[in-house]
C-alpha cells in the first residue's frame, strides 16, 4: 500500500463530511477512551472470551458511544459490527496490545481509522503510555504530535531493525529484531522510521483493527504495507485475518515478504 492520490477537504464517500471533521471525531473517541481508562481500576480479564479484558470493554464502550453519535458505521475488535450503515467505517482497536497494558508493559494504544471504497482515509493512533499521537489524512501526509512522519528509506534487510509479531521459522536476515507486542504501535514505528520494517509471522494473522490506522501513517510517511494474502488491506470481509508486512521502502517490504513467504511461521509445539 502507498499513499494515493490526495483528496483535499471533503472526500467524496460521505457528502459534507469532510477529512478534517473526521479526524475531529476520531480524537474525541481516542479522548473517551482514554478516560474510561483512567475510571478502570481492574483491568485483568473479563471472562467474556479469550484475551479480551475489563479494560478492552470499558474502551470500547466509551469509543463507541462517540463515534455512533457522530453518525459513523464502526468496526470494532471488541464488538463487532455496529452504528449506522454509511459508506464510511470507523475501524477501532480501542487497547491494541491489551496484554500488554495489562501487565504493566508499556508499549499499547488506541488505534482508529476511517476507510471509504478507496481504503483508509483519516487514521489516528494515541500511545497512550507516553502520550504521543499520530494522525494521518490520505493524500495529506502524516505527523506525531505536530512533527511529519517519514520513514527511515533503508533498502537493505541486513542493515534493518525489523519488528516482530510471532516468529518465522528462521532467522529472515535482518541486522536486529525486536518483539513489543503491539501492531499498531509497531507500524507506527515504521512510519516514523524508528523501526525499518515489520512483519506478522504469528500464523494467525493480523486483523484490520490491528494495522489500518497504522497503515495509513505508513503510506503517508513513504513506507510500503503488504498484506500477504492478496486481498486489498481495507478488505474486511472474512477470513479477517491476514499476515503484513511493513517497511520503509517497497524493496524492502518485498524482500522480507518473500523470505517470510518460504520461510513460514515457526511451528507451534503440541501441548
Amino acid at each position: 500500500m502507498t499513499g494515493p492520490e490526495a483528496s483535499p477537504g471533503g472526500d467524496a464517500t460521505v457528502p459534507g463530511v469532510t477529512d478534517d471533521e473526521i479526524l475531529a471525531v476520531l480524537g474525541e473517541a481516542a479522548a473517551a477512551v482514554a478516560a474510561a481508562l483512567a475510571a478502570t481500576p481492574d483491568w485483568g480479564e473479563a471472562g467474556t472470551r479469550p484475551g479480551q479484558h475489563l479494560s478492552d470493554l470499558a474502551a470500547d464502550e466509551a469509543a463507541i458511544g462517540v463515534l455512533s453519535a457522530a453518525g459513523l458505521s464502526v468496526f470494532s475488535e471488541e464488538s463487532g459490527r455496529t452504528g449506522a450503515d454509511t459508506d464510511l467505517t470507523v475501524v477501532i482497536d480501542p487497547v491494541d496490545g491489551s496484554t500488554n497494558a495489562s501487565r504493566g508493559v508499556s508499549w499499547w494504544a488506541t488505534s482508529l481509522c476511517a476507510i471509504d471504497d478507496r481504503g483508509p482515509r483519516v487514521a489516528l493512533v494515541d500511545d497512550l503510555v507516553h502520550g504521543t499521537r499520530a494522525t494521518a489524512i490520505r493524500g495529506r501526509g502524516g505527523e506525531a504530535d505536530g512533527a511529519p512522519l517519514a520513514a527511515s528509506g533503508c533498502t537493505d534487510l541486513s542493515a534493518a531493525i525489523v519488528g516482530l509479531n510471532g516468529l518465522p521459522a528462521r532467522h529472515l536476515g535482518w541486522a536486529q529484531c525486536r518483539a513489543l507486542g503491539a501492531a499498531a504501535l509497531d507500524l507506527g514505528a515504521v512510519a516514523s522510521g524508528r523501526l525499518d520494517a515489520f512483519v506478522d509471522c504469528s500464523g494467525d494473522g493480523l486483523a484490520p483493527w490491528d494495522y489500518l490506522g497504522a497503515a495509513l501513517l505508513c503510506a503517508e510517511a513513504g513506507a510500503t504495507v503488504l498484506a500477504l494474502d492478496e486481498r486489498p488491506l481495507h478488505d474486511l470481509g472474512a477470513p479477517v485475518r491476514r499476515p503484513v508486512v511493513a517497511a520503509a521502502t517497497a524493496e524492502l517490504a518485498h524482500e522480507l515478504a518473500d523470505r517470510y513467504r518460504r520461510a513460514g511461521p515457526l511451528p507451534r509445539l503440541a501441548p
